[in-house]
């Protein structure tokens, strides 16, 4: 019996930390079995002025009994980005592939939730696209929000490159 109750703290604290993540600045049930949305807000830790707003799901212990899969989340995810402040850009990577800002585990093993950023030269913008790392049904769930930069007052630490 002893050893039960170790293997379920240890079973319980490990899934207490896949659920960790950004800055949490809301959550709310959104049904009775105790499922809730949270809200985190990521700072771009090359782009200062930036914010965005990452929603994801997180299950509830009657959801996580009744589906018998304890350690996983979702992949659903929604993010909004805005410009909170003056924007300095710092060095960041300008390829087409961009570069990820953050990333969360959403099970013990394998899924993550991540955000990567991506420069549109051509529209002068920051794309930022919440995805995650393992295939649902077929293709990874994704998210976009795209923050203008033309018209605004932009400072750049590095080169930045012309538009194509």
């Amino acid at each position: 019996m002893k050893l039960l109750t170790g293997v379920s703290a240890l079973a319980l604290s490990c899934l207490l930390a896949a659920c960790g993540g950004g800055n949490e600045v809301g959550e709310f049930k959104n049904d009775w079995t105790g499922n809730e949305i949270k809200i985190d807000q990521l700072q771009d830790p090359k782009v200062a002025g930036v914010v965005c707003h990452l929603a994801h799901f997180d299950r509830g212990v009657w959801d996580r009994l009744g589906k018998g899969n304890w350690f996983e989340n979702p992949s659903n995810s929604s993010i909004s980005c805005l410009q909170s402040g003056p924007i300095c850009v710092g060095k960041i990577d300008f390829d087409k592939s961009g570069e990820e800002v953050f990333d969360q585990s959403q099970s013990l093993v394998f899924k993550q939730l991540a955000v990567r950023r991506i420069y549109d030269a051509s529209s002068n913008s920051l794309m930022y696209v919440s995805f995650s790392r393992t295939l649902v049904d077929g293709s990874a769930k994704m998210s976009l929000s795209t923050v203008p930069l033309y018209g605004r007052d932009v400072t750049w630490t590095a080169v930045k490159p012309a538009a194509e």
